[in-house]
C-alpha cells in the first residue's frame, strides 16, 4: 500500500472508520473496555491522516495557496451510468474534513459513559465518521448520495437506542425529516443528470472536472494533449465521448450524462446549458433542482420552517452524539449549498437569492427568540444553532449588486467583493460554530452527568462549586455570544458586512440579531454558573471536572481562541477556494445579465440603470 498515491491516502481517511467498525464486529461479548479503546485508537489515526494532509511527508499534501482541487483521484465504478469513484479536497472540504476528525475523538472521549451496548454504539459512531468525511470529499453525485444516506441509519440508531426518555419519538422525527430531505435530492440528482451532456465541455474544463487526468510532464502536460489521448484510449467514458461527439447529424445526437459534481458545474454554468430549459410553469429545470437541493440541504442546516427536529433531536440524544449532530451533521447542509446549488444552478440562485437570504435572517431571529423562551438548558443550546446557521444560509445567499456603467452605457460590471465576505464568513461560521455548539453541548452534558437534569431555573451558583469547568464553560458560550477575540466573531462581522450593499434592512436585522444572542447566553450564564447558591436536586454530585472532561474541554476552549485572535490561519487554506468559485459565478452573472440586456433591446424595452440581483 503505497500511501503517497491520493486514491489509497484519501480512501483509508475515509474508510478506515468503517474498517474499524467491521473489526469491532468480531470482538468477543463483555470485552466492552477493550472496544472503547480500539474505537478511540481508530479516530484517533483517522485524525492523524487528515492533520498529515498539512504536511508533504507521504507526497500527498493540501496547500493553502491553491485554489483548485487538490489530490483529487478517480476510478470506474458503475462505468455503465458514468459513475466514478471520485473525490478530492480543496478549501471548501478540506477544514470540514479536519473538523469532523477531531471533533469525532472529542466526542467519543465525551462517551466513555455510555454502559449500554458499549460495542454496538462504538460500530455505529465508527460508521456515521465514515458517512461524515466521505461526504465532505466526494465529487461524484451518486456517491455524494449514497454516503450521505449512510449518515442516516447510524444517526437514527445512536439517538433510538441511547437517548433519553422521548428517544424513539426525536428519533422517528429525525429520520422522516432527514428522508424527506433525501428523496428531494434524489429527484433534483435525477433531473439533472438526465439532462446533462459532458460533451459541452472543453479539454480544460474535462481536466478541472477530473474527467481527463493531466501529467507533469510529457504530451499529456497539457490539457488538450491530455484531451486527445484520452479520446483514443480504452476507457469506456472516452469511447463514449468519441462515438457521440463523431455523430454529424443534429437529430440523431445524444447526450453523454454524468453524475461528476464539477463537470455538472461548468454544465450549469455553460451559455447553452441544458439546464436552462422550461420544465414546469414556466420555470427552468435548474430553477426546480435548486429548490429541491435547498429545500434537502435547508433541512440539514436546519432553517425555519424546517427546523422542529433539531431541538428534540438534541435534547434526547446523548451528549457526544449531540456534539457531533450539531458540530458536523448541520454543516453538511450550508456544504451542500455552496458546493452543489449555486455552481451548478447559478440562474436559479440568481433568481432567489433575496429568497434565501430572508430564510437566513428568519432562521437568526427565531431561533434566538425561542432560544430566549427555554427552560431547558439544553433546548436552548439546541435553538442557538438554529439562529447562528442562519448566518451561515444568509452569507451564502448574498449576491452582491451589479451596476449598469454610466459612463460606458450597455457595459456591465460586477463586484463580487462583498459575496466574497460574507461566502468565507459563512465557511467562517460553519467551522467556529462547529467548535463552540459542540462545546456548549458538552457543558450541558457534563452537568446533566451529575445533576440528572437541564432545568435552568434549578441551576446557580455552579462557579463557586466547579470554578474550573465554570470557566472552561463561560469562554465557550462567549464564543457562541460572538465576543470579539473568541471564533464566533469573525464569521458573523463578515456575514453582516456582506449584506450591507445588497440590503440595508437585512444587514440591520442581522446585526441587531447579536442583542437576542447575548441576551440569551447571558442570561443562562447568570442562572446556571453565578448566583449564591444551587437550587436543583443532587447538589453533592457537584465534584469536580474528572481528566477525561478535562481533555475535552482543553482543546475547545484553546482552538475558539486562536481562530478568534488568529483567523487568517484558517482564512489561509479556505478562502483561495471560495474566492475562485464565488468569482466564477461573478462571471457568470456578468455574462447573464449582459445577455439579458441584449433580449431587452431586443424587444424595443428601455435599456434600464441600475440591475441588482434581489428580485
Amino acid at each position: 500500500m503505497n500511501l503517497s498515491d491520493p486514491i489509497i491516502y484519501l480512501s483509508l481517511m475515509v474508510f478506515l472508520p468503517a474498517l474499524g467498525a467491521l473489526a469491532l464486529a468480531f470482538f468477543p461479548r463483555g470485552k466492552e473496555e477493550a472496544a472503547r479503546y480500539f474505537t478511540l485508537g481508530v479516530t484517533i489515526l483517522t485524525f492523524m491522516l487528515s492533520l498529515g494532509l498539512f504536511f508533504d511527508a507521504r507526497g500527498v499534501q493540501f496547500k493553502s495557496s491553491v485554489a483548485n482541487m487538490q489530490d483529487m483521484f478517480s476510478a470506474p465504478w458503475i462505468p455503465s451510468f458514468g459513475i466514478q469513484y471520485l473525490m478530492g479536497l480543496d478549501g471548501i472540504s478540506f477544514p470540514l474534513v479536519v473538523l469532523t476528525t477531531f471533533l469525532s475523538i472529542l466526542s467519543f472521549v465525551a462517551s466513555w459513559s455510555i454502559t449500554k451496548h458499549v460495542k454496538a454504539f462504538c460500530i455505529l459512531f465508527l460508521l456515521l465518521e465514515t458517512g461524515m468525511i466521505g461526504v465532505f470529499m466526494a465529487l461524484d453525485f451518486f456517491l455524494f448520495y449514497v454516503l450521505w444516506e449512510v449518515m442516516l441509519l447510524p444517526m437514527y440508531f445512536l439517538i433510538g437506542v441511547w437517548g433519553g426518555p422521548r428517544k424513539e419519538y426525536a428519533a422517528i422525527k429525525f429520520f422522516l425529516y432527514t428522508l424527506v430531505g433525501s428523496v428531494l435530492m434524489l429527484i433534483a440528482i435525477l433531473m439533472l443528470y438526465f439532462n446533462s451532456d459532458l460533451t459541452l465541455l472543453n479539454p480544460q474544463q474535462l481536466a478541472s472536472a477530473g474527467v481527463v487526468k493531466v501529467d507533469v510532464s510529457g504530451p499529456r502536460a497539457t490539457p488538450e494533449g491530455a484531451f486527445a489521448a484520452w479520446k483514443e484510449s480504452e476507457d469506456a467514458l472516452a469511447k463514449r465521448f468519441k462515438e457521440i461527439t463523431a455523430e454529424t447529424d443534429p437529430a440523431k445526437r445524444r447526450q453523454l450524462h454524468t453524475f461528476n459534481i464539477l463537470a455538472l458545474q461548468h454544465i450549469g454554468q455553460h451559455e447553452e446549458s441544458p439546464f436552462l430549459r422550461e420544465a414546469w410553469l414556466g420555470k427552468s429545470i435548474q430553477w426546480w433542482a435548486f429548490v429541491l437541493l435547498f429545500i434537502g440541504f435547508a433541512i440539514k442546516v436546519p432553517s425555519v420552517p424546517l427546523h422542529t427536529w433539531l431541538p428534540d433531536a438534541h435534547v434526547e440524544a446523548p451528549t457526544p452524539i449531540s456534539m457531533i449532530l450539531a458540530g458536523v451533521l448541520l454543516k453538511m447542509g450550508g456544504y451542500g449549498i455552496i458546493r452543489i446549488c449555486y455552481p451548478i444552478c447559478p440562474a436559479a440562485g440568481y433568481d432567489l437569492a433575496y429568497v434565501v437570504c430572508s430564510i437566513g435572517v428568519v432562521s437568526m431571529v427565531w431561533g434566538a427568540f425561542a432560544a430566549l423562551a427555554q427552560n431547558d438548558f439544553k433546548r436552548m443550546v439546541a435553538y442557538s444553532s438554529v439562529s447562528h446557521m442562519g448566518y451561515v444560509v444568509l452569507g451564502l445567499g448574498v449576491w452582491s449588486l451589479g451596476m449598469w456603467s454610466a459612463t460606458a452605457p450597455g457595459s456591465f460590471t460586477y463586484n463580487a467583493d462583498y459575496w466574497k465576505m460574507g461566502v468565507n464568513g459563512a465557511m467562517f461560521q460553519m467551522i467556529a460554530h462547529g467548535i463552540s455548539s459542540a462545546g456548549m453541548f458538552f457543558c450541558v452534558g457534563v452537568l446533566y452527568d451529575r445533576v440528572h437534569h437541564r432545568n435552568l431555573n434549578e441551576f446557580g451558583g455552579i462557579m463557586a462549586r466547579m470554578p474550573v469547568y465554570s470557566g472552561f464553560a463561560i469562554v465557550i458560550f462567549f464564543a457562541g455570544l460572538g465576543l470579539p477575540g473568541l471564533c464566533g466573531f469573525i464569521g458573523e462581522v463578515f456575514v453582516v458586512l456582506s449584506v450591507w450593499k445588497y440590503s440595508q434592512l437585512l444587514a440591520v436585522i442581522s446585526a441587531a440579531v447579536v442583542i437576542l444572542t447575548a441576551a440569551y447566553i447571558l442570561w443562562a450564564i447568570q442562572r446556571v454558573y453565578l448566583g449564591a447558591e444551587y437550587r436543583g436536586p443532587h447538589g453533592e454530585a457537584l465534584t469536580p471536572m474528572l481528566p477525561r472532561e478535562f481533555a475535552i474541554a482543553v482543546p475547545l476552549t484553546v482552538f475558539a481562541i486562536v481562530l478568534g485572535v488568529y483567523p487568517q490561519a484558517l482564512l489561509d487554506y479556505m478562502q483561495p477556494s471560495v474566492d475562485q468559485q464565488v468569482q466564477q459565478l461573478a462571471d457568470w452573472t456578468e455574462r447573464f445579465d449582459e445577455t439579458q440586456e441584449t433580449l431587452r433591446k431586443s424587444l424595443g424595452k428601455e435599456e434600464p440603470q441600475v440591475a441588482s440581483v434581489a428580485p
